[in-house]
């Protein structure tokens, strides 16, 4: 009979290959790996820099996007290298929580875009050509979108407080509010009303709150920017 195979043969021929200095993917194969995964990454962070729509623009956020992508191209280039590596990676990242809330569901899209930049990139020489194509489609799409997202308008609550005596001449002033104008919230009280009311308006025109300070018995008007994520 010939020579047996035995588990330890096995395990031994995994760490060998595992530490073995002879990596068949070279110093050039993994600079240009990572140089792509890097341009790619930067692509991103502009696309999120220009259609950014929410109220905060977070610059932290969108570097950890770029890192997210490097960090992801790492680790399924050592994951595609070698079993052992592999294992031991799937181990350790079984183990890692991550509490950061999103909020906004467009971030979350862009965190996903990030990861599959990293896989495709990661992945091998083979995936390079459709990490570049998509990502400059989704880039080119997501910058579309974002110039017909309101069509230059901005969303904002407009909140009043006023007394009843005026209730006739507030009535008349929410009519020439630009369209799409819709009531959220309206809180009555004995000492007065508060309405909440979501306007879309051009620019950043922010006269319609000295508009209705103007009216003899509005207590305060308040003007914020809004998208979306308001509980009344």
């Amino acid at each position: 009979m010939g020579d047996r195979i035995t588990f330890n043969d096995i395990m031994k021929s995994i760490t060998n290959g595992a530490f073995s200095l002879n990596n068949p993917a070279g110093v050039e194969h993994i600079l240009f790996m990572m140089g792509l995964a890097f341009a790619l990454a930067l692509f991103i962070f502009y696309i999120y820099k220009l259609t950014f729509s929410g109220v905060l623009y977070s610059r932290s956020f969108n570097v950890s996007l770029m890192l997210l992508t490097l960090v992801t191209a790492l680790v399924i280039r050592t994951i595609t290298s070698n079993l052992a590596l592999s294992l031991g990676m799937v181990g350790a990242l079984s183990i890692v929580r991550f509490r950061t809330a999103v909020k906004d569901a467009m971030d979350t899209v862009y965190m996903f875009w990030a990861v599959a930049v990293g896989i495709t990139v990661g992945a091998g020489t083979s995936f390079y050509i459709i990490a570049i194509v998509g990502t400059f489609f989704i880039g080119l799409l997501m910058f579309v979108m974002s110039l017909s997202n309101g069509k230059g308008r901005h969303p904002y609550l407009l909140i009043l407080r006023y007394d009843f005596s005026c209730t006739n001449e507030i009535n008349v002033a929410l009519n020439r509010l630009p369209k799409k104008s819709r009531l959220k919230s309206k809180t009555v009280t004995r000492n007065g009303v508060e309405l909440t009311m979501e306007v879309r308006l051009p620019g950043e025109n922010t006269n319609l709150v000295n508009d209705f300070l103007r009216i003899n018995g509005v207590f305060d008007a308040t003007l914020v920017s809004y998208q979306g994520d308001y509980q009344a």
